[in-house]
């Protein structure tokens, strides 16, 4: 079978992803809550006194914060194909995957408490 090129590579390419972002909004209780808290809180970000770049950085902190979740959730999903069986590696690897998250929502909190109390 030939592969994809060109534009109908990207069409393909865009219903995969859309398919992965409404199994995640779906599936995915964290990445849920995660993408409302994008909506929200990029919404009062235009209400607030910040420059663009600033403002920017706000945003992409949160993007950042569903791009680990949905990663963290890969690994949750490979690993539970794998097998239901509990093991130690199976356990670290969720474990890690969970850490990513929690660095990242760190981040984020971070990048908008150094914008706002400047």
């Amino acid at each position: 079978m030939a592969k994809n090129t060109g534009i109908m590579r990207l069409v393909y390419a865009s219903q995969y992803s859309w398919q992965g972002f409404r199994s995640a909004l779906v599936n995915e209780a964290a990445f849920l809550q995660e993408f409302i808290g994008l909506i929200l809180l990029s919404g009062l970000s235009f209400f607030l006194d910040v420059s663009n770049y600033e403002r920017a950085a706000m945003i992409i902190s949160l993007i950042l914060i569903l791009i680990v979740e949905i990663l963290n959730s890969a690994i949750e999903c490979i690993v539970d194909r794998i097998s239901d069986e509990h093991h130690i590696l199976s356990g670290r690897a969720k474990d890690y995957g969970s850490l990513a998250v929690l660095l990242t929502i760190l981040i984020a909190i971070t990048i908008w408490t150094v914008i706002l109390i400047n």
